[in-house]
């Protein structure tokens, strides 16, 4: 711990890659990790995808309000480890974050730069003509429609939620490598790095720029091998150590 306090406390620039763990100790479910959310039910894989949202788009609104428990999201705050990030910042210290989350809560918790590296929850678009609609207009109808005018025509079209469904395409892997181009050090909590390409972020870090890196995640992940600094613990007390050798 005194390693990583030491390695971070002397970084200007610090590059953090966060997946669901970051999350947990705020109520919302870990999707990947043994007994999340995906292992439960593979078929989510199936309607959580852009093929079925264009194909059924009314009944994936209803599986995806469902499957995301997408009531709940304007009722979850930042966490401790939340605030620790921002803190850095408060601290004099650069520290865009790279998340796989679609939470919000990076943004909440008042971080600078934020890449949500696979969308947010809290906005849908219209795929016809573009118009952007937050949280509330989401949740006022069960499918939530384009209300966008152009002089008599009313575009009505089925919103897209602005995550990245499987089958989309990702469209801020370059911009998370430029992050990592500039950064003193990687800094990955919370992610059992499964997911591509994300996953290939910590490759690019350490064999590439030959940054320091850290990984702090509950369970270990097929890229352990890749880090300077592992730790296996609950995140949010190993947060709190870290803070107390700060």
């Amino acid at each position: 711990m005194e390693a990583i306090a030491t390695t971070l406390k002397k970084a200007k620039r610090i590059a953090v890659l966060t997946g669901a763990g970051v999350s947990t100790a705020s109520g919302i479910p870990d999707f990947r990790s043994a007994g999340g959310i995906w292992e439960q039910d593979r078929s989510r894989e199936y309607y959580m995808s852009s093929d079925y949202f264009h194909e059924h788009p009314v009944d994936f609104w209803k599986k995806y309000k469902d499957i995301f428990q997408i009531k709940l999201v304007g009722n979850y705050q930042p966490n401790e480890v939340h605030a620790f990030l921002h803190e850095l910042e408060d601290n004099g210290k650069e520290v865009p974050i790279i998340t796989q989350n679609v939470d919000g809560l990076h943004e909440k918790a008042g971080n600078n730069r934020i890449i949500e590296y696979h969308g947010s929850l809290t906005t849908a678009t219209c795929p016809t003509c573009g118009t952007q609609y937050g949280f509330s207009h989401v949740m006022e109808h069960e499918t939530p429609r384009c209300t966008t005018t152009y002089g008599s025509h009313l575009c009505n079209d089925i919103l897209k939620p602005d995550i990245v469904l499987f089958g989309d395409p990702i469209t801020q892997h370059d911009k998370a490598e430029a992050i990592i181009d500039l950064a003193d050090v990687l800094l990955v909590l919370g992610t059992s790095l499964f997911v591509m390409p994300f996953n290939f972020l910590p490759d690019y870090a350490k064999y590439q720029r030959n940054l320091p890196t850290i990984l702090i995640n509950r369970e270990p992940t097929a890229k352990d091998e890749l880090f300077d600094y592992v730790v296996h613990d609950n995140l949010t007390q190993v947060i709190q150590k870290i803070k107390q050798s700060m």
